[in-house]
Parts: C-alpha cells; structure tokens; sequence
C-alpha cells in the first residue's frame, strides 16, 4: 500500500492523473459538458508538459460509448497508460490497482464524470489505499448540477482537496525555473479565457458550498 508522501504539495514525480468515464454517450446530459472538456484538455496538455502519466476509464463501454474523442489522449504518448473499461462505478478495479502498485505514484489528480457517483466512489476507495487524493473542481460534473457542490464537500469530509485546475497545474510546476515553464506558461496563456469560462459555469457558487 502507497504511504502518502510527507510533502502537503502535489509532487510532479508522485502524481498520476485520473480521467474518470468521459464518454461520448454523455454530451447531451452532462452539465456543462463542453466547459469540462476544455478544462480536462488543459489538464493534459499540462500533464504532457511535466510528464505526468494518465489512466481513463470506461464506464460499460459497450453501452456509453467510447472515451470522448474530444479528449486530447492520443498526444500523450507513453504517458497514456491505460483505457481501461469498467463495470464498478470506482476507477479502482483490479487492473487499475495492478497497474498503479509498481509505479509507486502517492498522488491522483481525479477529473471526469459524475462527481456524485464514480469520482466520489473512486474517491473513497482511492483514499482507503492511502493515496492523497485530488479533485479538480472545474474538471468534473454531473447530469444534475446540484450534485456536484454536495459531492465536493463530501469528498473534502473524508480527505479529499478540492484544487481548481490553475491551481493544481501551478502546483505541479512548483518553479518557474524549471525548463519546462515556458511551455506551461504558454498553455496557461492560451486557456486564459477557457478557464474562466468553465470556472463561471461550473463553479459560480463553489467557496460558497463548502
């Protein structure tokens, strides 16, 4: 079992990202789906920056359809380690476990769909193993938008942070002398204005809800 690192920062190195069920079956029921998108996007291009490997899901593939092809995976290369179909509503199944204990990742950064349902689940099982848990707020939704204020401020309850995406990306970089700031920082320039425009949708009332 992961012991959860010392460092109350997210650690580049000790980091894997979580890219929970974002199918194509969803677009039309999914609040704010597009919004989701364009952060989730963000997040990738930021992962491929610092090098921070990835894991998708499927929820019952067969009748929710693929991972939305919207979703910049194919430009991760390596760093794309699975797309791994799923009946359970957590992202921890038994293959994603065996695919996670040999790499000795401390940190899971979750983004994806339904808040209420498979985050939060993955959430919980995640935490149980030991592992710090992370909840982009302007990353994840839910058919009904109500659920998802109630579904952060559980996840808080039980040890989960609630980041938003600029935040989490900014903490990941950790050093503006770093070599790699100058592409990060061309990615925050570039989505300047998409990440207003899901954090106004998705989140206009969020300090307020925890």
């Amino acid at each position: 079992m992961p012991a959860p690192s010392d460092n109350l920062k997210l650690v580049a190195e000790e980091t894997v990202i979580f890219v929970c069920d974002i199918q194509t079956k969803f677009q039309s029921a999914i609040y704010g789906y597009h919004e989701l998108i364009t952060t989730v996007n963000k997040v990738l291009k930021i992962a491929k920056v610092l090098q921070i490997p990835v894991v998708v899901t499927e929820q019952n593939p067969k009748a929710l359809g693929p991972t939305a092809p919207e979703l910049a995976l194919g430009s991760l290369g390596p760093l794309y380690l699975a797309n791994v179909p799923k009946t359970l509503f957590s992202m921890v199944t038994a293959e994603v476990k065996d695919l996670l204990k040999p790499r000795g990742f401390k940190c899971v950064i979750i983004v994806g769909i339904e808040s209420h349902v498979c985050v939060l689940q993955t959430t919980l099982d995640l935490l149980s193993l030991g592992y710090k848990v992370y909840i982009v707020a302007d990353a994840v939704s839910s058919c009904n938008k109500v659920e998802v204020p109630i579904a952060l401020a559980r996840m808080r309850q039980v040890g989960a942070y609630i980041s938003t995406s600029e935040s989490a990306v900014f903490e990941l970089m950790a050093d503006s002398g770093k070599p790699q700031f100058k592409a990060f920082s061309a990615i925050i320039k570039e989505d300047k204005e998409t990440t207003g425009n899901a954090l106004r949708k998705l989140r206009p009332t969020f300090a307020s809800n925890l």
